[in-house]
């Protein structure tokens, strides 16, 4: 890990500690079955579609598919585009019928998610909050990335003027994206309360009851952290590699 990665003032440190303090240790701790209802109408109320997705069923996926690439972070439904909602009615009927259903939100109509390494999101929300930015929701999961919660960018009337770039990440091409993701139209993410295999949960740092910012807004600092990001793992790859003398 390179000096400059690692390096925090006194001022970060302290607001490391205070997101380290905030964030829950457990889902099952913060969200029984009430909770998890309650948490999910919330993130509904704050304007994320929401539909069923599918849930561990040991360290496997509770769908029928052998070798499911995505356990337990993807829709039930095809047609989970049209399905999302934020209609209260059909998300407690999800909740109550689906009590061990994860839940999606459809990114790209209301929101877009800028999903990015853990250790590079901590470091980005340090000094975003540090700077006095306002930031948005922003969730943790189990197996090591960060969602910053935005607007979305919106569907352009021209389809020319649609600003294709590298960053927009579609489910079935995340692999490919392992720095900065960009979750916009046609893409999704799992809202907590959430659990993945291996006991691992997604979890909010930051509740949907903060209102979404510009995008364009967070980019600068999410950019530049997984740049040192990716700059840190590849000092730590090299050093390990063996040299000839």
């Amino acid at each position: 890990m390179s000096a400059e990665f690692g390096r925090r003032t006194s001022g970060q440190g302290r607001i490391s500690q205070w997101l380290r303090g905030r964030r829950p240790a457990r889902l099952e701790e913060d969200a029984g079955d009430g909770g998890r209802e309650a948490m999910l109408l919330a993130a509904a109320a704050a304007g994320l579609p929401l539909a069923p997705a599918a849930h561990p069923a040991g360290y496997r996926c509770s769908c029928d598919r052998v070798g499911c690439p995505t356990p337990a972070r993807h829709p039930v439904s095809f047609a989970w585009q049209t399905q999302s909602t934020t209609d209260t009615a059909q998300i407690e009927r999800w909740a109550r019928h689906q009590p061990e259903a994860n839940f999606i939100t459809a990114t790209g109509m209301v929101h877009d998610v800028l999903d990015v390494p853990r250790e590079a999101g901590d470091e980005a929300l340090e000094r975003l909050l540090g700077s006095g930015v306002e930031v948005g929701p922003v969730a943790t999961t189990g197996d090591g990335r960060m969602l910053f919660f935005t607007l979305t960018r919106g569907t352009p009337e021209d389809e020319d003027e649609w600003w294709p770039c590298e960053l927009d990440c579609h489910p079935e091409t995340m692999d490919e994206h392992p720095g900065l993701r960009w979750h916009c139209r046609g893409s999704y993410v799992l809202v907590p309360p959430a659990r993945l295999p291996g006991d691992l949960t997604v979890a909010w740092v930051r509740g949907p009851e903060h209102a979404l910012p510009d995008p364009l807004s967070l980019l600068e600092a999410l950019t530049d952290a997984c740049a040192r990001y990716a700059g840190a793992a590849s000092e730590d790859r090299l050093a390990g590699w063996p040299h000839r003398s």
